[in-house]
């Protein structure tokens, strides 16, 4: 992402009851959030909110935008709600680790860069061997401030179907209302930012894809050329007899 034009920040890992009031609804909330007791305090579902919830209530200089951030933060949710066989495993964990990009820009842009941000994703994943597609999701199955949202997913042999690895969101500006995120534009006028958010790689669902994905009949793992480097330039993991 860093090579994408994007700039690495390490984001707090707990929010103001007033961040995420203006990032979600009510009831996502219930859902999602962990409070901790006696503070008004919540740990983060996603870095996103904390990303986001650092230009509330400011007039950002136009000639700035877009604010292209990225993250690797843990997550904490509570996964209500969560049902099957998803259940098991780690596809469902109450905490993990997830890197995360947020756009915050001029109306005009949005679109184009809601685009973009779920390419990189797909990108990513297709680097290591792991097919995948962009699903887009209707209208009843967008979440109460979200404007255009859509799934990556990842083919699971073991399944025999797609499953999410990531999610992509244009909010427009219900997020930049609520925490008051403006910017001042050449002619001197204050407006409403847009603001869109994608998940670049949750590692847990992502070893799921690549194992299965990468998995042998003789029980080993083959290493796609782009993860090579990072391994001592092996092909393959191989069973311990």
């Amino acid at each position: 992402m860093i090579d994408k034009g994007f700039t690495y920040v390490i984001p707090p890992f707990m929010i103001h009851g007033d961040v995420v009031s203006g990032v979600m609804s009510f009831d996502e909330m219930e859902n999602m959030m962990y409070k901790i007791e006696g503070e008004d305090l919540y740990l983060i579902g996603t870095s996103e909110h904390s990303m986001i919830g650092r230009y509330m209530g400011q007039i950002i200089d136009g000639t700035t935008l877009p604010l292209t951030l990225t993250s690797y933060s843990p997550c904490f949710r509570k996964e209500k709600g969560a049902h099957g066989i998803e259940e098991r495993g780690i596809y469902r964990i109450h905490q993990f680790e997830k890197q995360e990009m947020i756009v915050i820009c001029r109306p005009e842009e949005s679109a184009e860069w809601y685009e973009k941000l779920w390419s990189y994703t797909v990108e990513l994943f297709r680097s290591l061997d792991i097919p995948v597609r962009q699903l887009g999701c209707c209208s009843g199955d967008l979440a109460d401030l979200k404007y255009k949202s859509c799934d990556v997913e990842a083919w699971s042999p073991r399944q025999k179907k797609y499953f999410e690895v990531g999610s992509c969101s244009n909010l427009t500006d219900a997020q930049a209302r609520r925490l008051q995120i403006r910017y001042k534009d050449s002619d001197g006028k204050v407006k409403l930012a847009h603001t869109l958010n994608n998940t670049v790689v949750a590692p847990p669902r992502m070893l799921i894809a690549f194992i299965e994905n990468h998995l042998q009949a003789d029980g080993s793992v083959t290493i796609p050329e782009a993860l090579r480097p990072y391994v001592g330039g092996k092909a393959a993991i191989l069973p311990k007899k």
